[in-house]
């Protein structure tokens, strides 16, 4: 979604974070580091993830969004909240070290359900 055309809706989640040292792996801009906004949104039967730099217009989408949802129903604001705190967490999890350096975060292996 790397636009500045993004309007914020009333059924999406935004948080700020501060990235791990490898960061967040987007779609459009590879790893993004550092103070982070992330938005998640439904789409139909997915939910969109993405991250913009805290207090940039530009948004970035996180590689492996959007997530598909089991149920084809748009989620609840609840089940919503808690996709979100779920990513949240996943994404602020430290990635693999290789070589000394640590490899930026994704959702390529995030499971839609606990």
């Amino acid at each position: 979604m790397s636009s500045t055309e993004y309007d914020p809706r009333e059924d999406e989640v935004r948080s700020t974070f501060a990235s791990t040292t490898g960061g967040v792996m987007t779609e459009e801009a590879g790893a993004v580091t550092g103070d982070l906004e992330i938005a998640t949104r439904p789409e139909g039967d997915a939910v969109g993830i993405f991250v913009r730099y805290a207090g940039a217009d530009e948004w970035y989408t996180v590689e492996g969004s959007p997530i598909s949802l089991t149920n084809t129903a748009p989620p609840s604001s609840d089940e919503l909240r808690e996709l979100h705190r779920r990513v949240l967490s996943h994404l602020t999890t430290p990635g693999r070290v290789v070589a000394g350096n640590e490899l930026p975060t994704s959702l390529t292996s995030f499971p839609a359900e606990p």
